[in-house]
């Protein structure tokens, strides 16, 4: 085994083969010298174009990209799953990475509205200790009240040789089948659940889950993952998207790089339109503590900070 290699692991159908590329591309613009990346792309369903388009990322550096292809009718018990009406089933195949990727011992999972910012390796090389999985605090703070390692599943580390050795994939299946009914948030929720005690905490730079300006799981000027939380995307026009723009720019990266006026569109009009958008949404938001907050922790204190340093 190569003392660099880092496994990455990205599940999505045709609807995402784009965005399962524009993370490919971060990835890959953004890896160090030394790191070799290999590529698990869970296929649901991707057409040869879109892999086409996938492979053709190899260009912005070498790597290996290999298409798990995915029989959907395994996952027949996860599909009446409580979780949100834009999630696919494509989600919950990280339920049975172990089974999928046998030859795998480790690997990073990535959900495809995630955006990297820095090399995988330090992540890729945490150790794991006894720990199954490791994440970073969800961004719900109920949700972490109640389980204080209660993580969200969008970036996470796993030990597929613990998955397979202790048989945490029944675990997953018997846990659903037993608790259908009081399951509400899909994969997540299950993974939290049996893997409770086993979870290793990350700093929350591996994973800034991001909605709008308010709405952040840190205030980090150097985020190394983003993911985009909310259900509207920055692919969706005058969406809230804060970080969107880390979006934009690795997507020029890639066979779905647009014109430079399609780009003015999505980022020039696209903030102005989304601002207003907000404002028409919540009118009364310079109202909220959140708003304030945000605004201290983005341009206060950085200025400060940066002013005593001078």
């Amino acid at each position: 085994m190569e003392q660099n290699k880092i496994n990455v692991c990205i599940s999505c159908d045709d609807n995402y083969a784009k965005h399962a590329g524009v993370v490919v591309a971060s990835i890959l613009k953004n890896s160090g010298a030394e790191d070799v990346l290999a590529f698990f792309i869970l296929d649901g369903g991707i057409s040869d174009t879109n892999k086409v388009n996938i492979e053709s990322l190899k260009a912005l550096k070498n790597c290996e990209i290999n298409f798990v292809p995915i029989n959907n009718e395994i996952f027949k018990d996860y599909m009446n799953v409580k979780t949100h009406s834009y999630i696919s089933i494509a989600t919950d195949y990280r339920l049975k990475l172990g089974s999928l990727l046998p030859e795998v011992n480790k690997i990073i999972y990535l959900d495809c509205d995630v955006i990297v910012n820095d090399s995988l390796a330090s992540l890729f090389n945490t150790d794991m200790e006894d720990y199954i999985i490791a994440g970073v605090s969800d961004i719900k703070g109920k949700k972490v009240k109640e389980n204080p390692h209660y993580v969200n599943s969008g970036v996470l580390l796993i030990d597929l040789d613990k998955i397979r050795n202790e048989g945490i994939e029944r675990d997953f299946w018997e846990f659903t089948i037993n608790n259908l009914d009081f399951i509400t948030s899909g994969a997540q929720g299950i993974i939290n659940e049996v893997l409770k005690g086993r979870v290793k905490l990350l700093q929350k730079e591996w994973n800034v889950q991001s909605s709008n300006f308010t709405n952040r799981s840190s205030f980090t000027k150097n985020p190394k993952i983003i993911r985009f939380v909310a259900k509207r995307k920055p692919w969706h026009y005058a969406s809230f998207s804060y970080h969107r723009d880390y979006y934009f720019k690795y997507l020029q990266c890639t066979p779905w790089k647009l014109s430079e006026e399609e780009y003015k569109y999505w980022t020039v009009d696209n903030q102005r339109d989304s601002i207003i958008a907000y404002i028409k949404y919540c009118p009364l938001f310079f109202l909220r503590p959140a708003f304030y907050k945000a605004l201290f922790y983005s341009y206060l204190k950085p200025a400060f900070t940066t002013k005593n340093f001078l």
